[in-house]
C-alpha cells in the first residue's frame, strides 16, 4: 500500500476534484457570476414538473378571481420582458424551455411564494395580506423568477453533490472519524458543517443575486420597483422577532435586503426600463 501523507491526499483530492469541476460551470445572466453546473438543466425540469404536478393535485388552490387573474397578468408581462430583454441583447434568451403556470393556493396562513425551475410558480394567499398592491406582488414574483432564471436550484444540488463527494471520501481517509462522530452525536456532521459555513451564506449569496436579478425583471416589466423597500418594511414589521440569526439563515435580513434595495433602485431604473410591447 502507497505511503502517503494528509496533506498530499488532500493536495490530490483537490486538484481530482477540480478537474471534475472547473468544466462544468455556468454564468449567471446579467450578473456573469460563474456557479457551478454538474447536473442537466433538463434534469432539474422535468424532476421539477413532476413535482409541481404532485403539489397541485394535493393542495387547495383558487382556481379564478381577479387575485389569480392578477398572479396571471403580472406572470405574463414578466414572461414577454425578460425574453425581449435577452433578444435585444442578442444573448440566449434563459427561459426559452420553461413551461410557465401560476397557481394561487389558498392559505391564509403562509406568507409565500415560489417558482420551480422551468418556470412553475405558486403564490399564496397569506402573502397577498403583505404585498396589498400589484407593484409590490410584482417585486415578489421577480424575485422567485430570477431564482429559475439564474438556476440556483440546479446550482445548489450541484454543490451538495459535491460536498456529499467530498464528506464521503474524507471519511474514508480519516477512518471513518466523520462517521463515528455523527453517529456519537446523532446528526450527519459534515453536513451540518457544510450547511452552517458554506450553504448558508453561498444560500444568502443567492437571495441576494435573486433580489437584484427580480428587482430588475420588475423594472423591465413596467412596474414601480420603488415599491420594493415598503414591501419589505412590511415583512420586517411581521417578522419582527422572527428572523434566525444571520449566520443561521439563508435569507439576508430585512433591514440588509432595504439597505441592498435602496442601493439598486436608482441604478436599475436608469439601465433597466420598461420593454416596449
Amino acid at each position: 500500500m502507497y505511503n502517503i501523507n494528509r496533506r498530499k491526499f488532500l493536495g490530490y483530492f483537490g486538484c481530482s476534484c477540480c478537474s471534475l469541476i472547473l468544466p462544468s460551470c455556468s454564468t449567471v445572466p446579467i450578473t456573469d457570476r460563474k456557479q457551478l453546473s454538474i447536473i442537466p438543466e433538463a434534469r432539474i425540469n422535468n424532476q421539477a414538473a413532476m413535482a409541481y404536478e404532485t403539489f397541485r393535485s394535493k393542495t387547495k388552490l383558487i382556481k379564478s378571481g381577479s387575485q389569480l387573474n392578477e398572479i396571471r397578468g403580472i406572470g405574463k408581462k414578466i414572461e414577454f420582458a425578460v425574453s425581449a430583454f435577452f433578444e435585444n441583447q442578442g444573448k440566449e434568451d434563459p427561459t426559452k424551455n420553461f413551461g410557465w403556470d401560476y397557481i394561487l393556493v389558498d392559505n391564509d396562513k403562509v406568507v409565500n411564494a415560489w417558482c420551480m425551475p422551468g418556470g412553475k410558480i405558486a403564490v399564496y394567499t397569506g402573502l397577498l395580506k403583505i404585498t396589498k398592491n400589484t407593484h409590490a406582488l410584482s417585486i415578489v414574483m421577480g424575485h422567485e423568477i430570477a431564482h429559475a432564471v439564474a438556476r440556483h436550484s440546479l446550482e445548489r444540488m450541484s454543490h451538495a453533490m459535491t460536498i456529499n463527494l467530498g464528506t464521503t471520501v474524507a471519511d474514508i481517509f480519516l477512518g471513518g472519524a466523520i462517521n463515528r462522530t455523527r453517529n456519537t452525536v446523532g446528526q450527519n456532521t459534515g453536513l451540518d458543517i457544510f450547511q452552517l459555513g458554506v450553504m448558508n451564506p453561498f444560500g444568502r449569496k443567492q437571495e441576494t443575486e435573486a433580489d437584484y436579478l427580480g428587482l430588475i425583471f420588475s423594472s423591465l416589466s413596467g412596474y414601480d420597483i420603488r415599491e420594493s423597500t415598503k414591501l419589505w418594511e412590511r415583512m420586517a414589521k411581521k417578522n419582527q422577532g422572527k428572523e434566525p440569526p444571520v449566520f443561521l439563515s439563508t435569507h439576508p435580513s430585512s433591514k440588509k435586503r432595504i439597505e441592498n434595495l435602496n442601493n439598486w433602485i436608482d441604478e436599475v431604473i436608469v439601465n433597466y426600463p420598461p420593454i416596449k410591447t
